[in-house]
């Protein structure tokens, strides 16, 4: 799984709203904390708006703030807000796709690792990642010996 800059900026602007939540916080202040962009930033927060994960008041107090408590919101659903859907192939739903021959049950792994990633970034909510305290079974994926490895 690839995770994009516009991803990742996301998922750090809504943490760094879930620990001020439920203050407001200027695209100026998450810039600064996470440094990133503002312009990007802005893009990505709109984006967010749209999907009903922040929402923005307007002011010289204004600024932004998660729609709903850091409890309730996962990082698949901040990140299906930014790129759409987590899984793709070739721009198609792993269960959209159709292989002939030797490749016919390739299908089928490939809604798997769509599976294993919802495991994750849908049972994790962003109050979770900002106190550290994760659920246990994304501990174990993150204790295994080869977790950190790259290949």
């Amino acid at each position: 799984m690839q995770i994009s800059a516009r991803g990742d900026y996301a998922v750090r602007a809504a943490l760094s709203l879930a620990t001020a939540y439920p203050a407001l916080l200027s695209t100026q202040a998450i810039a600064a904390e996470q440094d990133m962009p503002r312009k990007f930033l802005e893009a990505v927060l709109a984006d967010l708006r749209r999907a009903g994960i922040v929402r923005a008041q307007r002011g010289a107090e204004g600024g932004y703030t998660l729609a709903r408590p850091p409890r309730e919101v996962t990082i698949g659903q901040v990140l299906r807000a930014v790129d759409g859907p987590l899984a793709g192939v070739r721009g198609l739903r792993p269960e959209q796709t159709r292989y002939e021959g030797a490749a016919e049950n390739l299908p089928r792994l490939w809604v798997a690792v769509r599976a294993a990633v919802r495991q994750v970034v849908d049972e994790v909510s962003l109050a979770e990642m900002a106190s550290g305290k994760l659920p246990g079974h994304v501990r174990k994926l993150i204790a295994r010996p080869d977790a950190w490895e790259p290949r």
